[in-house]
């Protein structure tokens, strides 16, 4: 007898948040380890522990979850884009998944709730920014079909490292 696995994407609670700072945690550094600068990262990561979470979520912030077979895959943060130099109106500030949910169609999933949410909230069109560094994300948005439109850069301790923009009207 074979047993289903479960999908769901909803919006996250507020006793989700220690699975989503674990998850912040697994994916951060696996998508920004030899990127950004060791101190760097370790700070950003232990700035977003369990109780961040809870209070971005009681804030009413944007965030959905995927659950997969129960467990928090990954997560979404979304809401008005924050670039006034952008047309687009939507913005998915963040999108990971743990490490071993990648690459099954998982971020695919949650990418699509996200932008309906957005669209759902009447705000026409998106933008997502991605570290140029990050091979796997520029590869995920370019093959979602987002245009690479702006550039930026982020400096973690004096390393400056160049941000790309990525939109869909």
């Amino acid at each position: 007898m074979k047993t289903a696995l479960t999908i769901d994407i909803r919006r996250a609670e507020e006793s989700d948040a220690s699975a989503i700072a674990d998850v912040h945690m697994e994916a951060w550094r696996g998508a920004y380890a030899g990127i950004i600068p060791y101190r760097a990262l370790a700070k950003m990561i232990n700035r977003r522990g369990a109780a961040w979470w809870a209070s971005a979520i009681r804030r009413a912030a944007s965030v959905l979850v995927v659950e997969c077979g129960g467990e928090i895959a990954g997560y979404a943060t979304l809401g008005r884009n924050r670039a006034r130099e952008l047309p687009q109106q939507g913005e998915i500030y963040e999108l990971y998944l743990r490490p071993q949910y990648q690459g099954v169609g998982l971020g695919t999933r949650l990418f699509a709730e996200a932008r309906d949410k957005l669209a759902a909230h009447g705000l026409k069109g998106l933008v997502v920014w991605a570290l140029e560094e990050n091979g796997n994300a520029v590869s995920f948005y370019q093959g979602a079909g987002g245009r690479d439109v702006a550039e930026g850069v982020e400096v973690f301790d004096q390393k400056a490292i160049r941000k790309i923009a990525f939109v869909w009207d």
